[in-house]
Formats: C-alpha cells, structure tokens, sequence
C-alpha cells in the first residue's frame, strides 16, 4: 500500500463565508483546502477513500491526490 495525500476543501463552507455566513456543521476553516494521508493500493482507492469519508453529497470538493511514497 502507498500513501496518497488528499487535497479536499468544502465548498458549502465557502459559499457561506462569501455571503457573510457560518456553515451548520462545519468551521470556517473547511473553506480552505486541506491536505489529508490516506493508505490505498493506487490513487483510485486514494479517492474511493477520501469520497466515504468527505461525500460530495455534503459539499466536500476533491482538488488532487498525489502519491507521496
């Protein structure tokens, strides 16, 4: 297995702090990206991964996977 650093931001977070509001459920922070290690056999399951744990259905954006060894 290789490590895959994950770059994920909210983008309902960031819309909220464009129109001058706070998310629900999440702190302002998530409208920055941030860059999470998940262990996968290859970058699909990097993704798979990242996707159960931070669904696009709750407005979480994907920006890159990159292997880091």
């Amino acid at each position: 297995m290789a490590t895959y650093e994950v770059a994920i931001y909210n983008a309902e977070v960031r819309d909220c702090l464009q129109k001058g509001e706070k998310h629900d459920n999440l702190s302002d922070d998530w409208a920055d990206t941030h860059y999470l290690e998940f262990r996968a056999t290859d970058e699909a399951g990097a993704r798979s991964a990242a996707e159960r744990r931070y669904p696009a259905d709750l407005g979480y954006v994907i920006n890159t996977i990159e292997k880091v060894n």
